[in-house]
């Protein structure tokens, strides 16, 4: 792997981390409400199990990846960024907001590619 493809792929990795931190314990704050969107803190309080396990799911992503470049795999990178650029994609699309598309699934994209070439 080059170097500009582990940038790239720790780069995703780092974002995955912010997911999980964001969601598994900055759900409830005004961080996390933002960010999210979350227009109540009751709303925030009542999903805050279903985040804390999104959150988790995005730690396994971003695990994944920093393995990757621990073995310096591109079969467990490419693996783990098509993952995460499918997530991008359904995200999404099942909410409705493109910037999830751009955020989550171009940076995976782009280190695939980076990846491959």
């Amino acid at each position: 792997m080059s170097t500009l493809s582990i940038f790239l792929i720790a780069l995703v990795a780092i974002e995955h981390i912010y997911f999980l931190i964001l969601e598994m314990f900055l759900w409830t704050s005004p961080k996390g409400m933002k960010v999210f969107g979350l227009k109540s803190k009751a709303f925030a309080e009542d999903t805050k199990v279903l985040a804390a396990n999104q959150g988790l799911y995005n730690g396994f992503l971003a695990a994944g990846l920093l393995f990757s470049i621990i073995e310096k795999d591109i079969k467990i990178a490419s693996f783990f960024l098509i993952c995460v650029t499918i997530a991008g994609i359904y995200g999404s699309y099942s909410t409705k907001k493109v910037k999830l598309f751009y955020v989550q699934a171009i940076p995976a994209i782009m280190a695939l590619i980076i990846a491959l070439i």
